[in-house]
């Protein structure tokens, strides 16, 4: 039996879009799960569009969510001239003809399918002309030969059985006036050269899939096996895009996404294997196959994507989650200075509290690397009489210790509640606000003894 290999085959066009990550995502665990191979094909053939920026930015993304490739990437524009050879040998076969339609009669075909309110579909007028009869002042195109009659079936392995009229399919082009070679040509060879056994993509291209099969069966080329899975849509049931705000990889790891809760999510985006939620990747190869892919399109949410983080922060190990912290500040925020990263190292278990994200850890931990400590215009204001009172007596009470530790310090706070009329809030709100510089953080003990009783003291004394 044949090795399982499969390709994820993105343009350089534009950043990578978040469903084709999960396209990625699905064909790297088959292949995985079957013992398999999984390659990365750059589909450049639009030179004025593509950009090495998008082919990196592509590169680093299936990098940064631990999708990783065979070999290096087999780029399509250096093979066009296969392309072209298969186009001529289509032509040689008689499954191609050249066609000599004008743009303009190209058009006024299309605008009479629109005033029919029917689907275009090229009229065939060279498929059995005589190249005779061909205007010299026109460069032809090439189109395949279509089958006109009967149905063809595809066994797709999501969404079972799929039957078209043969006569829906038009004569395709494949290779353009300029002798450039289009998509569907250009994908069939490729994935006949690349030994691609399973073909496993968006549903968008199952019409594409249907003239690819005819290509291979006119080459008499093994087919390979087709899934097409749904796509994704935003929380409002609309066709996710480029343009949607949180579709590339980068907005999510811009505000301390971590790549492998990501990767769990899109991994039960549209897939599921029993009641099972949580998967590291032994589990999610191990158990990952096209029959638990669903028939209907998922739904983007951004608060699901939140809850999987926020339970990877809260479950990782420290150490790990400790370096994902660095690697995302030094990326997006900045680089901490070595004294602070031992002081959050040590914060971790409570600076993680409530985050949804590293960026939310980082926001945490800004008064462990910030010595200067900024107070907020709003959060100034509720520094009253009492609560500069409150904090003397508080930092006098301090200065008498020997050892500073939430033991320590618990009575001495219940001591300012009782005897200054107020209540824990009372105490521990303006030693927040003149600690951190607002009254939103960590619990007042936690900044307490992260900071320690020689910062304490001389936080504090900058208020008085």
């Amino acid at each position: 039996m044949k090795t399982v290999a499969t390709r994820f085959a993105p343009s350089p066009t534009g950043p990578l879009h978040i469903g084709g990550v999960r396209t990625a995502l699905f064909n790297w665990l088959y292949s995985k799960n079957k013992g398999g191979k999984f390659y990365l094909r750059i589909e450049d053939t639009d030179k004025e569009r593509s950009k090495d920026e998008f082919k990196n930015q592509i590169i680093n993304s299936l990098k940064w969510i631990g999708i990783n490739y065979e070999d290096s990437e087999y780029i399509q524009s250096d093979k066009i001239d296969d392309h072209i050879n298969v186009a001529n040998e289509l032509l040689k076969k008689g499954m191609a003809y050249k066609c000599y339609c004008s743009s303009d009669e190209i058009e006024e075909q299309k605008k009479r399918a629109k005033q029919k309110k029917i689907p275009y579909i090229y009229n065939r007028k060279w498929r059995d002309k005589s190249e005779t009869d061909a205007p010299k002042e026109i460069d032809p195109v090439i189109r395949f030969k279509c089958k006109v009659e009967g149905k063809s079936i595809l066994k797709d392995l999501v969404q079972g059985n799929i039957e078209i009229e043969n006569n829906t399919l038009e004569d395709f082009v494949i290779l353009r006036a300029d002798g450039s070679p289009t998509y569907n040509l250009s994908a069939s060879v490729d994935d006949h050269l690349m030994g691609m056994t399973h073909i496993i993509r968006g549903d968008d291209h199952k019409i594409n899939t249907f003239k690819q099969i005819q290509i291979y069966d006119a080459m008499n080329w093994k087919v390979p096996s087709f899934a097409h899975i749904p796509l994704i849509h935003t929380i409002e049931g609309k066709k996710l895009s480029k343009r949607d705000n949180a579709s590339t990889l980068d907005d999510y790891s811009k505000i301390g996404i971590m790549p492998n809760a990501l990767r769990n999510y899109l991994l039960r985006l549209g897939w599921s294997y029993k009641d099972k939620e949580i998967f590291d990747l032994d589990e999610s190869i191990k158990y990952f196959n096209l029959e638990g892919i669903g028939k209907s399109p998922s739904k983007l949410d951004i608060n699901r994507i939140y809850s999987m983080n926020e339970y990877y922060i809260k479950n990782i190990d420290e150490n790990d989650l400790f370096n994902f912290l660095l690697t995302y500040c030094e990326t997006f925020q900045e680089k901490i200075p070595n004294l602070a990263q031992k002081k959050i190292k040590n914060s971790l278990h409570f600076l993680k509290n409530k985050a949804k994200t590293l960026e939310d850890i980082y926001k945490n931990s800004k008064f462990l690397i910030n010595d200067k400590v900024q107070i907020e215009k709003e959060d100034n204001k509720l520094l009253d009489e009492t609560a500069i009172k409150i904090i003397k007596l508080f930092s006098d009470d301090i200065n008498k210790l020997s050892d500073f530790n939430r033991e320590t310090l618990e009575p001495i706070i219940n001591d300012l509640i009782k005897n200054n009329n107020t209540n824990f809030k009372g105490v521990g709100q303006p030693l927040r606000i003149c600690l951190t510089g607002s009254k939103f953080g960590p619990g007042i003990y936690d900044i307490l003894c992260a900071l320690g009783k020689e910062e304490v003291s001389k936080r504090l004394s900058q208020i008085r």
